[in-house]
């Protein structure tokens, strides 16, 4: 039994103090996903569930109740009733997991004093006990119940709970000690006595998000891998959305039980296509884990209900008419929500395409598209059907295969998220493709995408980048961040980000069917110089590193493509190779036939030399007959059958018999080569169940991924894309229309690659001995609570608080006197020792040198007067101007250092270069706090006029190591005290030895919350 003991609770105990009732706390309502998939909504308890609680505690065995009170317990009496129903909130609190409006386990904990009694605040320990329905024991809903009820605590001034625990009620014991919290133990009169310090550890938040995982993970695979499934709103007459689903779903030979439901069949036993027909979900009489539904919007709520009630696992709504139709449909979304989740069904919509498994155990196609994609490792998710259709035909089109597909529509519950938990350990997918038009949880989103990057490639596309807001039916969080600052946060957490869907499936091909490069340099080899320039140009505009192109001339038959690239993949002064082919004319002008298919089959020899691939190759034609057919072809990714093998002749052989229904069209990708692999004709061939997209050679030269282990079931960053255990197919060269797109796809390969070595090494967060957090916390306090309760608008600090709180963690401001009127001036430089700097800060002229606001290196009292006259009489009055005296510092490079928190991804820490570059170009280069070292450094070389930092055109090269920590020091501040909600240093004058922090701003505002840190927890409708 999954319960705690509070040894005296079934005894009478001394009342705790009257503490005041407080307001019902809303907020500590949740959905969460459990560890099966199902989910469970907790809230806290009330008075009104007095009946709930007697059924409940009804249902619970024998066993569970002596280990929840120490003694045989077979009922609770009225005045337990009242205990368990009655709570202020504060010292008493209890907690419910429900399941369709009814309690599966219950939390709760009563504050007490150090001598086990009853007690109120200042006291900040509470005695907890948990107790759940033997039915639902094993779900994880004790871990889920901690969590919450330690946040809770923690709210409340709790630091520790304390439990006793019978010691067979080893379930329980385990709850608590794998919860990752630091505990005590001892063992006290025959019971267990547990001690949690509730403060959060990293052991703490690994379990949680460990869990979070696994649950999430398994409620996506559910969806995927039904036994059954219910087709709501099969149509009679053939057409229509219901009957097509029910049509494709056989038409892909679905593995599983298949019934049609429409509640107009009420005459009995009927048939649809050949399956079972019942007027409800109800009336089916067997277990169904998925539903269809495809009835009108105003219908849906009660087939949920119908679904709910006979124990449905999850639900694909492909109805219209919610979030993306306007104000009533976004309420009737949230109610469908609501709905399924009381019911611990999970969505995927509404207004959705459907999802697709390909795996041979299952080969579910509950989707709008009429064929079934072939077998594949590349998993896919798109939040619009129209953009999932065309990347389904452009994929099936080059051959390559899918392991997964989802069209989440309205995403208003399964979002991409979900499946990136699902994909990250699935073991047969390696590339994951995503096309989104919001982000939910961005935070969420970039530590999940980051996690799985170091596995295996994730490709973004985003649409509606600037439309300024989310496509009708998302509900996103409200970003003040610009696109491009979200792109390059995404690109830091490893995700490979494109800007079009073409660039998706070009990115997606190369990914699953080669190796990641090692590095930057590129061999070119082809029959055309012209050609070869082009790839070249293009290399060098991606940021790579070309070698010499060779030219094997226009006479140059296969024998000669052949040997050129089994000597390019051997030299080991390339990383990767770009072929590339035009077609062969002959005396008469005429291209021969034929040639393509020659050409695949020489060039897959060539792959074939090499034992152990370890570089990319790719191809770059242009109207080369033939070949086009015989590579896509060779790249279909349909298992080949067990204990035959591919080879060169036999592919070229069919490509020209298939050519007629595989040619892509005009500017597509033209498919990829197959290379087949060693015969290995004495080993069992293994079952196929996979597609032969991926099954590419080893990334022998990748490192490991920033883990301590792979995931169960995923390949080791030395296997790459490829699994170990994949059935033997042939490999496949991604071939491209123009040199361009090859490059780009490439480009990202190495960019990725360069990614996941670095990813293995992770940098670190420095401490510095000269911090003072906890001075710095009560600088903080003290203002925030000069604003007094409630008050969230925030403050911006004054030059001296700003001085006083940088200086906290290092940071030192250069001091800045006012100069009201010339004697002012003049006493202020006096004071500050000359030489000094006369500037304005005016809004309107504040960082702006090129206005004429500011005059430097003023070594005398009449320097000073002067420049102060020519500022009043040409820019204005000195109230208007509000001069500034300031020491004059080396010269060096002006930069600018900021840190902003977003309510979409959090804290941001910026850099860039002060004045135009930054303001007018962009030119700001962005990373997520905490930055790391190797972050710090990234920063400082990421933006384009970083050259000016490292001696550009023989200037001095400047103090980078001074920058970068200060750079770090700024995100130790921002990440150790979130109510400093923004900081900016301009400018920042770095000179070749030191660096003078001219300006400084602070704000502080109360901490927005952070849904990442807390206890796990659904998007709230």
């Amino acid at each position: 039994m999954q319960s705690a003991s509070e040894q005296s609770e079934a005894a009478d105990r001394p009342a705790p103090p009257a503490s005041p009732e407080h307001a019902y706390p809303d907020h500590w309502e949740a959905d969460v996903v459990l560890r099966d998939g199902g989910t469970a909504r907790i809230r806290p308890i009330t008075a009104d569930d007095a009946d709930r609680l007697v059924s409940f505690y009804e249902q619970v065995s024998d066993e569970s109740k002596y280990y929840r009170f120490f003694a045989p317990y077979p009922r609770l009496s009225a005045k337990d009733v009242h205990r368990f129903t009655h709570h202020d909130f504060v010292d008493r609190v209890g907690l419910a997991a429900t399941v369709g409006g009814e309690f599966i386990a219950t939390v709760r904990y009563d504050r007490i004093d150090e001598r086990g009694m009853p007690a109120s605040e200042p006291a900040d320990e509470a005695e907890v006990a948990f107790l759940v329905q033997d039915a639902h024991q094993g779900r994880g809903v004790a871990s889920a119940l901690l969590e919450h009820i330690a946040a809770v605590a923690r709210e409340r001034d709790i630091r520790r709970f304390a439990a006793e625990v019978l010691p067979a009620n080893n379930k329980m014991i385990k709850v608590f000690t794998d919860a990752g919290y630091t505990q005590k133990r001892s063992f006290e009169d025959g019971s267990v006595r547990l001690h949690l310090d509730l403060e959060p550890t990293d052991r703490s938040l690994a379990v949680q998000r460990a869990r979070e995982q696994r649950a999430e993970a398994r409620s996506v695979q559910r969806l995927l891998t039904p036994r059954s499934v219910a087709v709501v709103g099969a149509g009679r007459a053939p057409g229509g959305v219901g009957r097509t689903v029910l049509r494709n779903l056989l038409g892909a030979g679905f593995t599983g039980r298949v019934h049609a439901v429409n509640a107009a069949l009420t005459d009995g036993p009927a048939e649809l296509d050949g399956v079972p027909a019942h007027p409800s979900v109800a009336s089916i009489g067997e277990p169904v884990d998925l539903a269809i539904v495809a009835v009108p919007a105003e219908r849906v709520p009660e087939v949920v209900a119908d679904c709910g009630e006979h124990g449905v696992l999850g639900l694909v709504v492909l109805s219209a008419g919610y979030a993306e139709s306007g104000p009533a449909g976004r309420e009737r979304q949230r109610q469908l929500v609501r709905q399924a989740r009381s019911y611990g069904m999970r969505i995927i919509g509404p207004n959705a395409f459907g999802i697709i498994n390909t795996s041979e155990d299952v080969r579910l196609n509950a989707s709008l598209a009429p064929h079934m994609p072939a077998a594949g490792r590349i998993g896919l998710f798109t939040q619009s059907g129209a953009i999932g259709i065309a990347l389904l035909a452009g994929l099936h089109r080059h051959g390559a295969g899918l392991s997964s597909f989802i069209s989440a529509g309205n995403r208003a519950d399964v979002s991409g998220n979900d499946f990136l938990q699902h994909w990250y350990d699935d073991p047969g997918t390696d590339v994951v493709l995503l096309y989104l038009e919001s982000i939910g949880n961005p935070r969420k989103f970039t530590r999940l995408a980051r996690r799985t990057a170091a596995v295996k490639p994730v490709v973004v596309v985003k649409g509606a980048r600037h439309s300024g807001s989310a496509p009708p039916g998302h509900r996103v969080p409200v970003t003040r961040i610009p696109h491009a600052t979200v792109s390059a946060l995404l690109r830091q957490a490893g995700v490979i980000r494109v800007d079009t869907v073409t660039e998706l499936v070009d990115a997606g091909l190369l990914l699953a069917a080669q190796p990641l490069p090692a590095g930057p340099r590129v061999a070119i080899l082809g029959n055309s110089e012209s050609l070869g320039l082009l790839t070249y140009d293009a290399c060098l505009t991606e940021g790579l590193r070309p070698l010499r192109p060779l030219d094997l001339t226009t006479a140059a038959g296969p024998a000669d493509f052949r040997d050129a690239l089994a000597a390019a993949l051997a030299d080991e002064t390339s990383d990767a190779v770009v072929v590339n082919a035009i077609p062969w004319v002959g005396e008469n002008g005429a291209t021969e036939s034929g040639d393509g298919e020659v050409l695949a089959a020489s060039l897959r020899e060539a792959v074939e030399s090499v034992p152990a691939p370890v570089k990319p190759v790719v191809v770059v034609h242009v109207e080369m007959g033939g070949l086009a057919e015989a590579l896509a072809v060779a790249t279909s990714t349909r298992p080949t059958p067990t204990g035959t093998r591919t080879t060169s002749a036999t592919a070229a052989a069919t490509a020209t018999a298939t050519a007629s229904t595989l040619a892509p069209a005009p500017g597509s990708v033209s498919g990829c080569a197959s290379v087949p692999e060693p015969d290995t004709a004495s080993a069992p061939a293994p079952r196929l169940t996979t597609s032969t997209a991926s099954d590419a050679a080893p990334h022998a030269s990748t490192p490991p991924p920033a883990q301590t282990a792979a995931p169960s079931g995923t390949r080791s960053a030395e296997q790459g894309p490829a699994a170990q255990s994949a059935p033997e197919r042939p490999a496949t060269i991604p071939a491209y229309p123009a040199a361009e797109r090859a490059v780009r796809a490439l480009a990202e390969a190495v960019r990725y690659g360069q990614w996941r070595r670095q990813a293995a090494e992770p940098g670190r967060v420095p401490e510095y001995e000269n911090i003072d957090e906890a001075g710095a916390a009560a600088l903080i306090e003290r203002v925030l609570g000069a604003g007094g309760d409630g008050d969230t608008r925030g403050v911006t600090l004054d030059t001296e608080d700003a001085g006083e709180l940088l200086s906290r963690y290092g940071i030192t401001v250069l001091p800045t006197l006012p100069a009201p009127t010339p004697d002012a001036a003049v006493a202020a430089a006096r004071r500050l020792g000359y030489p000094v700097a006369l500037k304005t800060t005016a809004p309107h002229l504040r960082h702006r040198p090129d206005l004429g606001g500011v005059r430097l290196d003023l070594a005398t009292e009449e320097q000073l007067r002067t420049a102060y006259a020519e500022l009043t009489e040409v820019l204005g009055k000195p109230e208007e101007l509000q001069p500034v005296v300031q020491a004059m510092v080396p010269r060096g490079v002006d930069t600018l250092v900021r840190s902003a928190i977003d309510p979409a991804v959090g804290a941001v820490l910026s850099f860039g270069l002060s004045g135009a570059a930054s303001e007018l170009l962009g030119d700001t280069a962005h990373r997520l706090v905490p930055a790391t070292d190797r972050d710090a450094a990234e920063l400082v070389r990421s933006i384009r006029t970083a050259p000016l930092l490292f001696g550009w055109r023989g200037s001095a090269p400047v103090d980078t190591p001074a920058l970068e920590e200060l750079l770090l020091r700024v995100s130790r501040l921002v990440d150790d005290h979130p109510e400093v909600v923004a900081v900016s240093l301009e400018p920042v004058v770095v000179a070749p030895r030191g660096l003078s922090v001219l300006g400084a701003t602070v704000r502080l505002a109360p901490p927005p919350p952070r849904t990442d840190l807390g206890p796990r927890r659904l998007p709230s409708y």
